[in-house]
């Protein structure tokens, strides 16, 4: 008697075909002299600093953590309500409640030593002399080796001063962002984190860069508004606040796109962006590297899905290896090669 031996061919399931595109594609990133095997990472003041969205996967997996902005005193915030749900997005109106920075490089940036994460340190302040206060505390800190930048936030809309946002002045930006360069190594690189609620986005960064900036993150949440329409008063206690989630991702595209331009035409020194604003897929990521971006932060998308920085990160190495890219540094700033002439 014959015997027949049928082989069966098993499809890839999805699960295989994502890993192997994200072993197949190059996600290495160089952020000022800094190597990241992932150009992922979470948004300031959207995974608190780290303990939390630890729970859900191994924050060592991202290209780095980025820390809720932290202030030399601690800070309760604003009262509530602080936040209010909008169209395609949210507003918040926290007032960077934090412990300060004493207790900060203690507790929570041991803690991220210790989970082996890579860490990026948001770092604010009411006066430019805070900045470097908070970043000269940081830096002599025992856990610093687990630093591998500083953001600088110079942006934030929710203060309760609005003549606090530094980054809507470009001299103003250029004195944080000098002062905060002088209380670190040269080899830390230091980011500083632009608002889009200004007239020319480029001038800022031409100043913060001038200043000794390595890098830029853009943009923040913009400047926004919720009415109660049944109380007729604010939503929120802070009558204004943050607007981030998926309306705000085109605005960042912009921004990114007309910095990397600046940078094209010779405007603007060649640094890394770091871009970021209503990222919730893979494709939102390629948007944003297509226009400039090295990196990017995944923040509002988090509070539905924990996982989502990671998640975007797969994603973004699948379209990769669809579009036949074997290196994400070869798709940053793709899109201006690109432009219909």
């Amino acid at each position: 008697m014959t015997t027949t031996t049928t082989t069966t061919t098993v499809p890839a399931t999805p699960a295989m075909s994502a890993a192997s595109a994200v072993s197949a594609v190059d996600m290495s990133v160089d952020l000022a002299g800094r190597h990241l095997p992932s150009p992922m990472m979470t948004a300031s003041g959207c995974a608190a600093n780290g303990r939390e969205l630890g729970r859900f996967f191994d924050v060592a997996e991202l290209g780095a953590f980025v820390t809720k902005s932290v202030m030399a005193d601690p800070r309760s915030g604003r009262g509530t309500p602080r936040m209010a749900e909008t169209p395609s997005g949210m507003l918040n109106s926290i007032g960077l409640q934090g412990p300060g920075i004493t207790s900060f490089v203690e507790n929570d940036l041991a803690w991220l030593k210790q989970a082996g994460a890579r860490t990026l340190v948001s770092i604010a302040g009411n006066t430019s002399g805070e900045f470097a206060d908070v970043a000269a505390t940081l830096r002599a800190s025992d856990a610093f080796d687990a630093v591998v930048g500083v953001e600088v936030n110079i942006s934030c809309p929710n203060v309760a001063n609005r003549g606090l946002v530094f980054a809507c002045d470009p001299l103003a930006s250029a004195k944080v962002i000098a002062l905060v360069r002088e209380q670190l190594p040269r080899d830390v690189p230091i980011f500083a984190k632009l608002t889009p609620d200004v007239t020319d986005i480029v001038s800022v960064a031409q100043s913060c860069v001038k200043a000794g900036a390595d890098g830029l993150t853009m943009i923040n949440t913009l400047l926004g508004m919720v009415i109660d329409t049944d109380l007729l008063r604010p939503q929120v206690a802070g009558v204004t606040g943050g607007l981030s989630g998926p309306a705000v991702r085109p605005v960042a595209v912009r921004a990114v796109w007309q910095t990397r331009a600046a940078m094209l035409e010779g405007r603007l020194p060649f640094v890394p962006i770091i871009g970021v604003g209503g990222v919730r897929t893979g494709r939102d990521a390629l948007e944003l590297v297509a226009a400039g971006a090295s990196a990017v932060q995944v923040g509002t998308a988090t509070f539905n899905d924990p996982s989502a920085p990671v998640r975007v990160g797969r994603e973004l190495a699948g379209l990769l290896h669809d579009k036949g890219f074997e290196r994400l540094a070869d798709v940053v700033g793709i899109a201006h090669e690109r432009v219909a002439r």
